[in-house]
C-alpha cells in the first residue's frame, strides 16, 4: 500500500518538493544519494538520506493544524535513529540557498 502511494507522490510532486529535489538528485550535496518519497514505517517522508540518517520534511500551510501528528512522526522516526530537519514551503521558495545551508551542514557533521 505505502508503495504505490509513495510512487503517486512521486509521480506528482509539490512544487516545493519539485525545487528542493532539484538540488538534492544526483549526489549534488556533498555526494550524498537522497530518495524522495520513500516509505518509512508507517509513514512515507519527503526526502532521507539513509547514509546521514536524514530525513527532510516540506511543510505547507496544512501543517499549521497538524501539529500533534507532526509531533508524533517526528518522535517516530527519531526512534528510528533519523535526524528530522522541517522548511516550510515558502522557506524554500524564497531563500533556497539558505536551506541548502543548513542541510550542507548537517551533511557536514554527518561524514
Amino acid at each position: 500500500m505505502y508503495k504505490q502511494l509513495a510512487r503517486n507522490l512521486r509521480n506528482n510532486p509539490t512544487s516545493a518538493e519539485r525545487l528542493l529535489w532539484q538540488h538534492l538528485r544526483k549526489r549534488q550535496m556533498l555526494n550524498f544519494k537522497f530518495r524522495r518519497q520513500e516509505p518509512l514505517g508507517d509513514y512515507i517522508v519527503d526526502f532521507i538520506c539513509i547514509e546521514a540518517k536524514l530525513i527532510i520534511e516540506l511543510d505547507g500551510g496544512q501543517h499549521a493544524e497538524q501539529q500533534a501528528y507532526d509531533i508524533k512522526r517526528t518522535h517516530y522516526l527519531e526512534n528510528l535513529g533519523y535526524q528530522v530537519i522541517r522548511f516550510w514551503n515558502y522557506q524554500v521558495f524564497q531563500n533556497i540557498e539558505s536551506v541548502k545551508v543548513e542541510i550542507t551542514n548537517y551533511l557536514m557533521n554527518a561524514e
